[in-house]
Protein backbone atom coordinates (compact mmCIF):
# COMPACT_ATOMS: atom_id res chain seq x y z
CA UNK A 1 0.00 0.00 0.00
CA UNK A 2 1.52 3.34 -1.03
CA UNK A 3 1.78 6.20 1.44
CA UNK A 4 -0.44 9.22 0.93
CA UNK A 5 2.75 11.28 1.20
CA UNK A 6 5.04 8.82 -0.62
CA UNK A 7 5.73 10.61 -3.90
CA UNK A 8 9.12 11.88 -2.73
CA UNK A 9 10.35 8.45 -1.63
CA UNK A 10 11.92 5.59 -3.63
CA UNK A 11 11.96 3.01 -0.81
CA UNK A 12 9.34 1.83 1.64
CA UNK A 13 9.99 1.47 5.35
CA UNK A 14 10.24 -1.85 7.10
CA UNK A 15 6.97 -2.93 8.71
CA UNK A 16 8.41 -2.61 12.22
CA UNK A 17 9.57 0.93 11.43
CA UNK A 18 6.03 1.83 10.34
CA UNK A 19 4.69 0.40 13.57
CA UNK A 20 7.19 2.34 15.67
CA UNK A 21 6.38 5.62 13.93
CA UNK A 22 2.61 5.21 13.77
CA UNK A 23 0.29 6.90 16.24
CA UNK A 24 -3.00 5.35 15.11
CA UNK A 25 -2.89 2.94 18.05
CA UNK A 26 -3.82 5.82 20.34
CA UNK A 27 -4.83 8.86 18.26
CA UNK A 28 -7.85 6.99 16.89
CA UNK A 29 -9.48 8.43 20.01
CA UNK A 30 -9.54 11.70 18.05
CA UNK A 31 -11.60 10.32 15.16
CA UNK A 32 -14.76 12.31 15.91
CA UNK A 33 -12.79 15.51 16.44
CA UNK A 34 -10.83 14.88 13.24
CA UNK A 35 -14.04 14.53 11.25
CA UNK A 36 -15.60 17.53 13.00
CA UNK A 37 -12.62 19.67 12.04
CA UNK A 38 -12.70 18.34 8.48
CA UNK A 39 -16.39 19.15 8.09
CA UNK A 40 -15.73 22.75 9.11
CA UNK A 41 -12.67 22.93 6.87
CA UNK A 42 -14.48 21.70 3.76
CA UNK A 43 -17.39 24.05 4.39
CA UNK A 44 -14.92 26.93 4.62
CA UNK A 45 -13.23 25.81 1.38
CA UNK A 46 -16.61 25.95 -0.33
CA UNK A 47 -17.46 29.37 1.08
CA UNK A 48 -14.13 30.72 -0.17
CA UNK A 49 -14.65 29.25 -3.65
CA UNK A 50 -11.66 26.94 -3.34
CA UNK A 51 -13.85 23.85 -3.86
CA UNK A 52 -17.06 23.64 -5.90
CA UNK A 53 -20.46 23.13 -4.30
CA UNK A 54 -20.56 19.61 -5.72
CA UNK A 55 -17.13 18.75 -4.25
CA UNK A 56 -18.12 20.15 -0.88
CA UNK A 57 -21.36 18.15 -0.91
CA UNK A 58 -19.63 14.88 -1.84
CA UNK A 59 -16.88 15.32 0.75
CA UNK A 60 -19.38 16.32 3.45
CA UNK A 61 -21.61 13.32 2.78
CA UNK A 62 -18.58 11.03 2.80
CA UNK A 63 -17.31 12.40 6.10
CA UNK A 64 -20.74 12.05 7.69
CA UNK A 65 -20.89 8.39 6.63
CA UNK A 66 -17.45 7.78 8.10
CA UNK A 67 -18.53 9.50 11.33
CA UNK A 68 -21.48 7.13 11.69
CA UNK A 69 -19.18 4.16 11.12
CA UNK A 70 -16.76 5.52 13.72
CA UNK A 71 -19.54 5.95 16.27
CA UNK A 72 -20.69 2.38 15.58
CA UNK A 73 -17.17 0.98 15.91
CA UNK A 74 -17.11 -0.16 12.27
CA UNK A 75 -13.80 1.38 11.16
CA UNK A 76 -10.65 -0.71 10.83
CA UNK A 77 -7.60 1.49 11.25
CA UNK A 78 -4.31 0.75 9.49
CA UNK A 79 -0.80 1.24 10.83
CA UNK A 80 0.26 1.73 7.21
CA UNK A 81 -1.71 4.99 7.23
CA UNK A 82 0.14 6.07 10.38
CA UNK A 83 -2.31 8.37 12.14
CA UNK A 84 -5.95 9.29 12.46
CA UNK A 85 -5.71 11.98 9.76
CA UNK A 86 -4.40 9.75 7.00
CA UNK A 87 -6.70 6.93 8.03
CA UNK A 88 -9.76 9.17 7.75
CA UNK A 89 -8.55 10.57 4.44
CA UNK A 90 -8.08 7.02 3.11
CA UNK A 91 -11.59 6.06 4.32
CA UNK A 92 -12.93 9.14 2.53
CA UNK A 93 -11.18 8.38 -0.77
CA UNK A 94 -12.42 4.80 -0.59
CA UNK A 95 -15.94 6.12 0.07
CA UNK A 96 -16.24 8.86 -2.59
CA UNK A 97 -13.25 8.48 -4.89
CA UNK A 98 -10.32 10.80 -5.74
CA UNK A 99 -12.29 13.94 -4.88
CA UNK A 100 -11.74 12.97 -1.25
CA UNK A 101 -8.11 13.96 -1.70
CA UNK A 102 -9.20 17.58 -2.10
CA UNK A 103 -10.19 17.75 1.56
CA UNK A 104 -6.57 18.40 2.51
CA UNK A 105 -6.39 21.59 0.42
CA UNK A 106 -5.14 24.52 2.47
CA UNK A 107 -4.14 22.61 5.56
CA UNK A 108 -1.45 20.30 6.96
CA UNK A 109 -1.50 17.45 9.41
CA UNK A 110 0.31 19.86 11.71
CA UNK A 111 -2.60 22.28 12.08
CA UNK A 112 -5.06 19.41 11.75
CA UNK A 113 -3.77 17.48 14.77
CA UNK A 114 -3.54 20.65 16.84
CA UNK A 115 -7.17 21.41 15.98
CA UNK A 116 -8.22 17.88 16.93
CA UNK A 117 -6.57 18.18 20.33
CA UNK A 118 -8.13 21.56 21.01
CA UNK A 119 -11.56 20.13 20.20
CA UNK A 120 -10.94 16.99 22.25
CA UNK A 121 -9.61 18.77 25.31
CA UNK A 122 -12.39 21.35 25.25
CA UNK A 123 -14.99 18.59 25.44
CA UNK A 124 -13.13 16.65 28.12
CA UNK A 125 -12.48 19.69 30.30
CA UNK A 126 -16.15 20.63 30.18
CA UNK A 127 -17.00 17.12 31.40
CA UNK A 128 -14.37 17.37 34.14
CA UNK A 129 -15.85 20.69 35.29
CA UNK A 130 -19.20 18.95 35.69
CA UNK A 131 -17.59 16.11 37.67
CA UNK A 132 -15.86 18.62 39.97
CA UNK A 133 -19.19 20.30 40.59
CA UNK A 134 -20.78 16.93 41.42
CA UNK A 135 -18.06 16.16 43.97
CA UNK A 136 -18.38 19.62 45.49
CA UNK A 137 -22.10 19.05 45.87
CA UNK A 138 -21.50 15.69 47.57
CA UNK A 139 -19.20 17.42 50.09
CA UNK A 140 -21.80 20.10 50.77
CA UNK A 141 -24.59 17.53 51.30
CA UNK A 142 -22.46 15.54 53.75
CA UNK A 143 -21.43 18.76 55.44
CA UNK A 144 -25.05 19.86 55.98
CA UNK A 145 -25.62 16.71 58.01
CA UNK A 146 -22.55 17.22 60.20
CA UNK A 147 -22.31 20.88 61.14
CA UNK A 148 -22.20 20.01 64.85
CA UNK A 149 -20.40 16.70 64.46
CA UNK A 150 -17.00 17.12 66.08
CA UNK A 151 -13.73 15.63 64.88
CA UNK A 152 -10.22 16.14 66.19
CA UNK A 153 -8.33 18.59 64.04
CA UNK A 154 -4.68 17.75 63.42
CA UNK A 155 -1.37 19.41 62.70
CA UNK A 156 1.71 17.22 62.21
CA UNK A 157 -0.82 14.35 62.48
CA UNK A 158 -1.04 15.20 66.18
CA UNK A 159 -4.33 16.29 67.69
CA UNK A 160 -4.49 20.06 67.72
CA UNK A 161 -8.01 21.51 68.18
CA UNK A 162 -11.49 20.08 67.72
CA UNK A 163 -13.33 21.19 64.59
CA UNK A 164 -16.67 20.68 62.92
CA UNK A 165 -16.58 17.70 60.56
CA UNK A 166 -18.47 19.81 58.02
CA UNK A 167 -15.73 22.42 58.30
CA UNK A 168 -13.12 19.77 57.54
CA UNK A 169 -15.02 18.55 54.48
CA UNK A 170 -15.54 22.09 53.25
CA UNK A 171 -11.80 22.67 53.17
CA UNK A 172 -11.80 20.28 50.22
CA UNK A 173 -14.78 22.05 48.65
CA UNK A 174 -12.69 25.21 48.40
CA UNK A 175 -9.66 23.32 47.07
CA UNK A 176 -11.93 21.94 44.36
CA UNK A 177 -13.26 25.43 43.69
CA UNK A 178 -9.74 26.56 42.87
CA UNK A 179 -9.34 23.48 40.65
CA UNK A 180 -12.60 24.36 38.91
CA UNK A 181 -11.43 27.91 38.28
CA UNK A 182 -8.09 26.72 36.93
CA UNK A 183 -9.81 24.47 34.39
CA UNK A 184 -12.34 27.18 33.49
CA UNK A 185 -9.53 29.67 32.93
CA UNK A 186 -7.53 27.13 30.95
CA UNK A 187 -10.45 26.74 28.56
CA UNK A 188 -9.66 30.25 27.29
CA UNK A 189 -6.39 28.92 25.85
CA UNK A 190 -7.97 25.67 24.67
CA UNK A 191 -10.76 27.41 22.81
CA UNK A 192 -8.68 29.02 20.04
CA UNK A 193 -8.24 27.63 16.55
CA UNK A 194 -4.98 26.62 14.86
CA UNK A 195 -6.84 25.39 11.77
CA UNK A 196 -5.51 26.92 8.56
CA UNK A 197 -2.04 27.61 9.93
CA UNK A 198 -0.76 24.93 7.55
CA UNK A 199 2.50 23.14 8.19
CA UNK A 200 4.05 26.25 9.73
CA UNK A 201 3.68 29.25 7.40
CA UNK A 202 0.01 29.49 6.46
CA UNK A 203 -1.20 28.78 2.91
CA UNK A 204 -1.43 30.44 -0.49
CA UNK A 205 -5.12 29.53 -0.76
CA UNK A 206 -7.58 32.34 0.10
CA UNK A 207 -8.97 30.57 3.19
CA UNK A 208 -11.03 32.16 5.96
CA UNK A 209 -9.62 30.98 9.28
CA UNK A 210 -12.08 33.05 11.28
CA UNK A 211 -15.00 31.35 9.57
CA UNK A 212 -13.75 27.81 10.26
CA UNK A 213 -13.03 28.83 13.86
CA UNK A 214 -16.59 30.12 14.18
CA UNK A 215 -17.99 26.88 12.75
CA UNK A 216 -16.07 24.90 15.38
CA UNK A 217 -17.16 27.11 18.26
CA UNK A 218 -13.73 28.61 18.92
CA UNK A 219 -13.44 32.08 20.39
CA UNK A 220 -10.73 33.10 17.94
CA UNK A 221 -7.61 31.99 16.07
CA UNK A 222 -3.90 31.75 16.76
CA UNK A 223 -2.36 34.97 15.47
CA UNK A 224 0.90 33.33 14.42
CA UNK A 225 1.06 30.22 12.23
CA UNK A 226 4.33 29.01 13.77
CA UNK A 227 2.86 29.28 17.24
CA UNK A 228 -0.39 27.63 16.13
CA UNK A 229 1.21 24.35 15.12
CA UNK A 230 3.90 24.18 17.81
CA UNK A 231 1.93 25.30 20.87
CA UNK A 232 1.14 22.66 23.46
CA UNK A 233 0.81 25.06 26.38
CA UNK A 234 -2.90 24.33 26.51
CA UNK A 235 -2.15 20.64 27.20
CA UNK A 236 0.51 21.57 29.75
CA UNK A 237 -2.02 23.78 31.55
CA UNK A 238 -4.51 20.93 31.55
CA UNK A 239 -1.93 18.50 32.94
CA UNK A 240 -0.74 21.04 35.51
CA UNK A 241 -4.29 21.73 36.70
CA UNK A 242 -4.99 18.01 36.71
CA UNK A 243 -1.88 17.36 38.82
CA UNK A 244 -3.03 19.89 41.41
CA UNK A 245 -6.54 18.42 41.39
CA UNK A 246 -5.20 14.89 41.84
CA UNK A 247 -2.97 16.10 44.68
CA UNK A 248 -6.06 17.46 46.43
CA UNK A 249 -7.92 14.19 45.90
CA UNK A 250 -4.92 12.23 47.11
CA UNK A 251 -4.81 14.23 50.35
CA UNK A 252 -8.45 13.45 51.03
CA UNK A 253 -7.79 9.82 50.09
CA UNK A 254 -5.12 9.68 52.78
CA UNK A 255 -7.57 11.01 55.35
CA UNK A 256 -10.28 8.58 54.29
CA UNK A 257 -7.81 5.71 54.56
CA UNK A 258 -6.85 6.81 58.07
CA UNK A 259 -10.42 7.54 59.16
CA UNK A 260 -11.67 4.13 58.02
CA UNK A 261 -8.90 2.23 59.86
CA UNK A 262 -9.57 0.31 63.07
CA UNK A 263 -7.37 2.79 64.89
CA UNK A 264 -9.64 5.73 63.96
CA UNK A 265 -13.04 4.22 63.03
CA UNK A 266 -14.32 7.71 62.19
CA UNK A 267 -16.03 6.54 58.99
CA UNK A 268 -16.97 3.38 57.14
CA UNK A 269 -16.92 3.23 53.37
CA UNK A 270 -19.78 1.71 51.45
CA UNK A 271 -19.08 -1.84 50.24
CA UNK A 272 -19.14 -0.60 46.65
CA UNK A 273 -15.91 1.34 47.28
CA UNK A 274 -14.00 -1.26 49.29
CA UNK A 275 -12.62 -4.73 48.69
CA UNK A 276 -11.76 -7.78 50.77
CA UNK A 277 -8.71 -9.95 51.19
CA UNK A 278 -8.12 -13.26 49.45
CA UNK A 279 -6.76 -14.76 52.68
CA UNK A 280 -8.05 -12.63 55.60
CA UNK A 281 -11.86 -12.79 55.69
CA UNK A 282 -12.24 -9.93 58.16
CA UNK A 283 -10.62 -7.31 55.92
CA UNK A 284 -12.41 -4.35 54.34
CA UNK A 285 -9.83 -2.39 52.40
CA UNK A 286 -10.28 1.21 51.15
CA UNK A 287 -8.90 0.19 47.76
CA UNK A 288 -10.55 2.91 45.67
CA UNK A 289 -9.08 5.63 47.87
CA UNK A 290 -5.68 3.92 47.72
CA UNK A 291 -5.92 3.56 43.95
CA UNK A 292 -6.74 7.24 43.41
CA UNK A 293 -3.83 8.12 45.70
CA UNK A 294 -1.60 5.93 43.52
CA UNK A 295 -2.95 7.19 40.20
CA UNK A 296 -1.96 10.72 41.17
CA UNK A 297 1.59 9.77 40.17
CA UNK A 298 0.45 8.90 36.65
CA UNK A 299 -0.84 12.42 36.11
CA UNK A 300 2.33 13.97 37.54
CA UNK A 301 4.28 11.75 35.15
CA UNK A 302 2.30 12.94 32.13
CA UNK A 303 2.98 16.57 33.04
CA UNK A 304 6.73 16.09 33.46
CA UNK A 305 6.90 13.93 30.34
CA UNK A 306 5.41 16.65 28.15
CA UNK A 307 7.50 19.39 29.74
CA UNK A 308 10.58 17.31 28.95
CA UNK A 309 9.45 16.61 25.37
CA UNK A 310 8.91 20.30 24.62
CA UNK A 311 11.88 21.87 26.37
CA UNK A 312 14.38 21.49 23.51
CA UNK A 313 12.19 21.72 20.42
CA UNK A 314 12.89 24.41 17.81
CA UNK A 315 9.96 25.88 15.91
CA UNK A 316 7.76 24.61 14.46
CA UNK A 317 6.42 21.03 14.45
CA UNK A 318 8.70 18.10 15.33
CA UNK A 319 7.89 14.39 15.42
CA UNK A 320 8.64 14.42 19.15
CA UNK A 321 5.27 16.13 19.55
CA UNK A 322 3.50 12.91 18.60
CA UNK A 323 4.26 11.96 22.22
CA UNK A 324 1.92 14.69 23.49
CA UNK A 325 -1.25 12.62 23.25
CA UNK A 326 -0.97 9.46 25.32
CA UNK A 327 -0.30 11.33 28.55
CA UNK A 328 -3.19 13.68 27.82
CA UNK A 329 -5.55 10.78 27.10
CA UNK A 330 -4.41 8.94 30.22
CA UNK A 331 -4.81 12.03 32.43
CA UNK A 332 -8.34 12.61 31.12
CA UNK A 333 -9.32 9.03 31.93
CA UNK A 334 -7.66 9.15 35.35
CA UNK A 335 -9.15 12.49 36.41
CA UNK A 336 -12.68 11.74 35.25
CA UNK A 337 -12.65 8.29 36.83
CA UNK A 338 -11.21 9.56 40.11
CA UNK A 339 -13.80 12.32 40.42
CA UNK A 340 -16.70 9.94 39.74
CA UNK A 341 -15.42 7.39 42.24
CA UNK A 342 -14.83 10.09 44.85
CA UNK A 343 -18.32 11.50 44.51
CA UNK A 344 -19.76 8.04 45.18
CA UNK A 345 -17.46 7.48 48.16
CA UNK A 346 -18.44 10.76 49.80
CA UNK A 347 -22.17 10.35 49.11
CA UNK A 348 -22.37 6.84 50.59
CA UNK A 349 -19.84 6.80 53.46
CA UNK A 350 -21.12 6.29 57.00
CA UNK A 351 -19.91 8.82 59.55
CA UNK A 352 -19.44 7.38 63.05
CA UNK A 353 -20.38 10.54 64.90
CA UNK A 354 -20.16 8.96 68.36
CA UNK A 355 -16.60 7.76 67.77
CA UNK A 356 -15.55 11.18 66.49
CA UNK A 357 -17.21 12.91 69.44
CA UNK A 358 -15.58 10.60 71.95
CA UNK A 359 -12.19 11.25 70.40
CA UNK A 360 -12.50 14.98 71.06
CA UNK A 361 -12.97 14.26 74.78
CA UNK A 362 -9.91 12.02 75.02
CA UNK A 363 -7.10 14.42 74.25
CA UNK A 364 -5.72 17.87 75.05
CA UNK A 365 -7.07 19.60 71.94
CA UNK A 366 -8.93 22.06 74.19
CA UNK A 367 -5.67 23.33 75.71
CA UNK A 368 -5.54 26.42 73.47
CA UNK A 369 -8.92 27.38 74.91
CA UNK A 370 -7.33 27.56 78.36
CA UNK A 371 -4.59 29.86 77.09
CA UNK A 372 -7.14 32.08 75.34
CA UNK A 373 -9.21 32.13 78.53
CA UNK A 374 -6.30 33.46 80.58
CA UNK A 375 -5.31 35.91 77.84
CA UNK A 376 -8.85 37.28 77.73
CA UNK A 377 -8.51 38.03 81.46
CA UNK A 378 -5.37 40.10 80.91
CA UNK A 379 -2.52 37.59 81.19
CA UNK A 380 0.04 37.93 78.36
CA UNK A 381 -0.50 35.05 75.94
CA UNK A 382 3.07 33.77 76.27
CA UNK A 383 2.63 33.53 80.04
CA UNK A 384 -0.74 31.84 79.56
CA UNK A 385 0.87 29.38 77.17
CA UNK A 386 3.40 28.38 79.86
CA UNK A 387 0.73 28.01 82.54
CA UNK A 388 -1.38 25.74 80.36
CA UNK A 389 1.66 23.73 79.24
CA UNK A 390 2.44 22.95 82.89
CA UNK A 391 -1.22 21.98 83.49
CA UNK A 392 -1.12 19.58 80.56
CA UNK A 393 2.08 18.02 81.90
CA UNK A 394 0.44 17.69 85.32
CA UNK A 395 -2.57 15.96 83.72
CA UNK A 396 -0.34 13.52 81.85
CA UNK A 397 1.53 12.68 85.04
CA UNK A 398 -1.76 12.15 86.93
CA UNK A 399 -3.52 10.25 84.10
CA UNK A 400 -6.19 12.95 83.61
CA UNK A 401 -7.52 15.13 80.83
CA UNK A 402 -8.20 18.84 81.37
CA UNK A 403 -11.92 18.34 81.96
CA UNK A 404 -11.12 15.84 84.74
CA UNK A 405 -8.75 18.12 86.63
CA UNK A 406 -10.01 19.30 90.08
CA UNK A 407 -10.77 23.00 90.27
CA UNK A 408 -8.23 23.40 93.06
CA UNK A 409 -5.49 22.50 90.61
CA UNK A 410 -6.66 25.24 88.26
CA UNK A 411 -6.68 27.80 91.08
CA UNK A 412 -3.21 26.76 92.08
CA UNK A 413 -2.01 27.31 88.52
CA UNK A 414 -3.63 30.79 88.27
CA UNK A 415 -6.05 32.83 90.34
CA UNK A 416 -7.68 33.98 87.09
CA UNK A 417 -9.46 30.64 86.65
CA UNK A 418 -13.16 30.56 87.59
CA UNK A 419 -15.73 27.75 87.78
CA UNK A 420 -16.86 28.50 84.24
CA UNK A 421 -13.65 26.90 83.00
CA UNK A 422 -15.33 23.49 82.70
CA UNK A 423 -17.96 24.85 80.32
CA UNK A 424 -15.27 26.66 78.35
CA UNK A 425 -13.37 23.37 77.95
CA UNK A 426 -16.32 21.42 76.55
CA UNK A 427 -15.40 20.44 72.95
CA UNK A 428 -18.65 21.84 71.52
CA UNK A 429 -18.04 25.11 73.29
CA UNK A 430 -14.47 25.16 72.00
CA UNK A 431 -15.69 24.73 68.42
CA UNK A 432 -18.71 27.04 68.65
CA UNK A 433 -16.64 29.93 70.03
CA UNK A 434 -14.30 29.96 67.01
CA UNK A 435 -16.64 32.19 65.11
CA UNK A 436 -14.16 34.34 63.22
CA UNK A 437 -14.69 34.56 59.47
CA UNK A 438 -13.82 31.24 57.87
CA UNK A 439 -13.50 29.54 61.26
CA UNK A 440 -14.97 26.30 62.51
CA UNK A 441 -17.68 27.90 64.65
CA UNK A 442 -21.05 26.37 63.83
CA UNK A 443 -22.53 29.68 62.69
CA UNK A 444 -19.58 30.22 60.35
CA UNK A 445 -19.84 26.68 58.98
CA UNK A 446 -23.53 27.22 58.29
CA UNK A 447 -22.71 30.42 56.40
CA UNK A 448 -19.99 28.63 54.44
CA UNK A 449 -22.38 25.85 53.39
CA UNK A 450 -24.99 28.38 52.30
CA UNK A 451 -22.39 30.30 50.31
CA UNK A 452 -21.18 27.08 48.69
CA UNK A 453 -24.69 26.04 47.68
CA UNK A 454 -25.34 29.45 46.17
CA UNK A 455 -22.07 29.18 44.28
CA UNK A 456 -22.98 25.76 42.89
CA UNK A 457 -26.50 26.80 41.93
CA UNK A 458 -25.25 29.86 40.07
CA UNK A 459 -22.39 28.08 38.34
CA UNK A 460 -22.53 28.34 34.56
CA UNK A 461 -20.37 25.49 33.36
CA UNK A 462 -19.61 26.60 29.83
Amino acid sequence: MSKLWGGRFTKTAEEWVDEFGASIGFDQLLVEEDIEGSLAHVKMLGKCGILTEDEVEKITEGLQKILVKAQNGELEYSVQNEDIHLNVEKFLIDEIGPVGGKLHTGRSRNDQVATDMHLYLRKQMEEILLEIKNLQNALVQQGKQHIETLIPGYTHLQRAQPVSFAHHLMAYFWMLERDYNRYADGLKRVNISPLGAGALAGTTFPIDRHYSAELLGFDGIYENSLDAVSDRDFILEFLSGSSILMMHLSRLCEEIILWSSQEFRFIELDDAFATGSSIMPQKKNPDMAELIRGKTGRVYGSLFSLLTILKGLPLAYNKDMQEDKEGMFDAVTTVKGSLKIFTGMIETMTVNTDVMEKATHSDFSNATELADYLASKGMPFRDAHEVVGKLVLHCIQQGHFLLDLPFADYKEASSLFEEDIYEVLQPKTVVARRNSAGGTGFAQVQLALEKAETLLNNKTLF
